[in-house]
């Protein structure tokens, strides 16, 4: 695999170890496949590969596991031997669909089960991995990322305690707002976009998908989504717009001020292709309302790509809108779980990330830089030329 042919000249900071927690084991297995047959695909370059015991194996993955005793109190166990590994844990907080037992009471995981189950395989393995790196594709508490009035900041507590057990570096995807990183300056933190694998799933799923500024355009559902819908349109050389939330600040629903209304500001979107970028589907309400005033504009297709497809409400509403023309296509990444009915929907399409997150995994193990990675700038254009050939 051509991504990988730059690690072969320098050597890894330790042993490469995986370990996957319960709720990430899919991707995880698929990630260590990957990294599998990239390295015996590869010309090993050290000559004796007795130099470097480890460097080409069966499988990365570590046995772990985080049982638990009858009052819901867990622990965290390493089966296989750490020592001296560059040591990476995937953990997806969003996967809800595991259980526990609480006195015979079945309980849902939630995210704080997950983060402190992170916490317990990252004490399994202090002292003894040479370093630790966790590999969190939805940020942990990102969306309490700074304060209104008297509230907690929890994400900047996660990443400090993290910071303070040990780990050296903390990989996560899309971050709601990357400026989190702020409470940990002296440790390692990169957030990744998948803009290429967006485009990619759209080429792949949508036949006569064109890029150009009379059939194309994106939009930012809200401000905080700017800064990607401006690197998408910069990159494609098409217009974007944005819709800014008006809210009703003087009441309160669910720990946030209510949305009264979209307004849009930009060009007209009449008979263009649209894609809607942001960071995640949670309920999917402020998407939906935004894909349908963009339909009621004249757009001929609206494209929905977000990185995480929580769909915390279910797809019924995705349903509908998509029976009534106002959704084309939902494009999201592999990065969380997701119910399996999604799969049997006619509008979904799967952006894999599976390669691109065991690039990111062999390039730190063995310590090059990541800038041509978290800028893919060049991938996509490469994209965009083979398409323009057919």
């Amino acid at each position: 695999m051509a991504d990988f042919d730059k690690t072969e000249h320098i050597l890894p900071v330790g042993t490469l170890k995986i370990a996957a927690l319960e709720g990430c084991l899919e991707l995880g297995k698929a990630v260590d496949q990957c990294l599998v047959e990239s390295r015996k695909d590869s010309h090993f370059v050290y000559g004796d590969t007795a130099l470097l015991p480890g460097y080409i194996s069966d499988s990365y993955l570590l046995e772990c596991q985080c049982p638990r005793f009858g009052t819901g109190e867990g622990k965290g166990q390493i089966n296989d031997s750490v020592r001296g590994a560059d040591l990476y844990i995937l953990v997806d907080v969003c996967n809800y669909s595991l259980t526990y037992t609480v006195c015979g009471y079945e309980n849902h995981m939630s995210p704080d089960n997950h983060y402190q189950d992170l916490k317990r395989i990252i004490s399994a393995a202090n002292g003894k991995a040479k370093r630790i790196n966790v590999v969190m594709p939805f940020l942990y508490e990102g969306r309490q990322h700074k304060r209104s009035k008297r509230e907690s900041l929890d994400c900047s507590l996660a990443l400090q305690e993290l910071a303070d057990m040990g780990v050296s570096n903390i990989i996560t995807f899309d971050a709601h707002d990357p400026r989190v990183q702020n409470a940990i300056p002296l440790s390692g933190f990169d957030s990744f976009m998948p803009t290429y694998q967006f485009l990619k799933a759209l080429f792949d799923s949508v036949p006569d998908f064109s890029v150009d500024n009379d059939h194309l355009m994106i939009i930012s559902p809200d401000e905080g989504a700017m800064s990607r819908a401006v690197y998408f349109s910069n990159i494609l050389g098409v217009d974007m717009g944005m819709f800014y939330k008006r809210r009703d600040y003087s009441t309160v629903v669910n720990g946030k001020n209510p949305i009264v209304a979209h307004e849009f500001l930009g060009d007209s979107v009449e008979d263009k292709d649209v894609i809607i970028v942001d960071d995640m589907i949670s309920s999917g309400d402020s998407m939906l309302d935004v894909a349908r005033q963009i339909k009621e504009r004249g757009a001929s297709r609206v494209f929905v790509c977000t990185t995480f497809g929580l769909f915390t409400d279910g797809f019924r509403k995705f349903d509908e809108y998509y029976e009534k023309g106002y959704i084309d296509k939902v494009v999201t990444t592999n990065l969380n779980y997701r119910d399996p009915e999604l799969f049997t929907k006619p509008y979904y399409a799967e952006a894999d990330m599976t390669k691109f997150l065991a690039t990111i995994i062999e390039s730190l193990n063995h310590d090059i830089t990541l800038s041509k990675i978290e800028s893919p700038t060049g991938k996509i254009n490469e994209l965009l030329e083979s398409r323009r050939g057919r």
